[in-house]
């Protein structure tokens, strides 16, 4: 019998407040909190407006996918960080601003990390992760990518 396979990434928990997020991932959902009071999309999960202060309760909302990257790094040496993120090639950590109007950190995929530069149109796709969640990552517009 072999060992089970370590995860490629550590991941993320889903607490009370991000829990409707992590749901909808399963189904390949990107959904984000909306103020009812001024309208606005929020990220990351919370449970009042950091736009206008209400407290009243926010509305999940499913996203557009659509985002353009904002900044980008690359992390040429992954094994430096560890064991969660040894997996031997260079990965690209980026700060995308989504069509809704919130920045979200990500990492950009299906494309050479050096090419990512800002300004770069990307869309949501997903990776699997070991509890039947989907984390959220960003390719290159119009780009099909295989996990």
């Amino acid at each position: 019998m072999s060992a089970p396979e370590a995860p490629r990434r550590v991941e993320p928990p889903a607490g009370a407040e991000s829990g409707p997020f992590w749901e909808a991932t399963r189904e390949g959902t990107l959904l984000l909190q909306w103020c009812r009071a001024c309208d606005r999309a929020v990220f990351y999960p919370r449970s009042f407006c950091p736009h206008c202060g209400a407290a009243g309760p926010l509305e999940w909302r499913p996203a557009s996918g659509g985002a353009t990257v904002y900044a980008a790094a690359v992390e040429t040496r992954p094994e430096a960080a560890g064991a969660a993120f040894s997996g031997g090639e260079p990965y690209c950590v980026a700060l995308v601003d989504l069509d809704e109007g919130v920045r979200m950190m990500t990492n950009i995929v299906g494309c050479p990390p050096a090419e990512v530069q800002s300004g770069l149109a990307v869309e949501v796709t997903w990776e699997p992760l070991s509890d039947g969640r989907r984390l959220p990552l960003f390719r290159p517009a119009g780009k099909t990518v295989q996990r």
